[in-house]
């Protein structure tokens, strides 16, 4: 029993551990050790559901059943609204999901759990990899521009580009140049070297000076 306990925490660990790479790749908040951490965690209390408690257990789901609803507090956790933009939900997503193919791994289910982890990393992928160009991107976009001119003829050059602004901030400060503006705004623009057209299209202007992009 101990080999087969042992077997479906490390299968759970491996499978997790995946689904986090891919995170880890693509610069998420939560990568592979919380990936792996969950994954494991969620087997562990389901062989603790159905070991744990010896053989005088009625319902040996309760344990297990309250990991698909703890994990939401962690997954609450990654999202993030900020000025009328979610971000972080398929990151949420990502770590529910991996709780239930850790699950699977602990109830011995391998199969279905390595299935499970291999659509999701095709989920994950597919926009990335087929279809780049399905889609807008949110985008946080910051630059310091020496005229409140500038800051308008950016918009517009914006909006010409169907770029859409969400949201926008503008704060002055004072240098030993003189007075310079501090924008910032969230913008959403199509899929498929965004970040290209975007760099570009600020360069177009000398007087503006990106402090990020992201």
């Amino acid at each position: 029993m101990i080999l087969d306990i042992t077997l479906r925490l490390i299968t759970a660990m491996v499978l997790g551990g995946v689904i986090g790479i891919e995170r880890e790749f693509r610069s998420k908040d939560a990568g592979f050790r919380t990936h792996f951490l969950v994954a494991l965690g969620s087997a562990l209390f389901t062989v603790v559901s159905q070991y744990g408690f010896g053989i005088d257990l009625k319902d040996s789901s309760r344990v297990a059943a309250q990991v698909v609803s703890g994990i939401g507090f962690l997954g609450a956790g990654t999202i993030i609204f900020q000025k009328n933009m979610v971000r972080g939900l398929t990151t949420a997503a990502g770590l529910w999901v991996t709780a239930a193919i850790g699950l699977a791994c602990g109830t011995g289910l391998y199969v279905v759990a390595t299935i499970t982890t291999a659509l999701v990393l095709i989920g994950l992928e597919s926009l990335h990899t087929f279809i780049p160009q399905l889609g807008k991107a949110a985008v946080q976009l910051g630059f310091v521009v020496t005229s409140k001119k500038t800051v308008s003829e950016v918009l517009k050059r914006l909006k010409d580009e169907d770029i859409e602004v969400s949201t926008f901030e503008m704060k002055s400060r004072s240098t030993k140049d003189g007075e310079v503006f501090d924008v910032s705004a969230d913008i959403r623009v199509k899929r498929g070297g965004h970040n290209e057209r975007i760099l570009n299209l600020i360069n177009e202007f000398d007087d503006v000076t990106i402090s990020h992009l992201e």
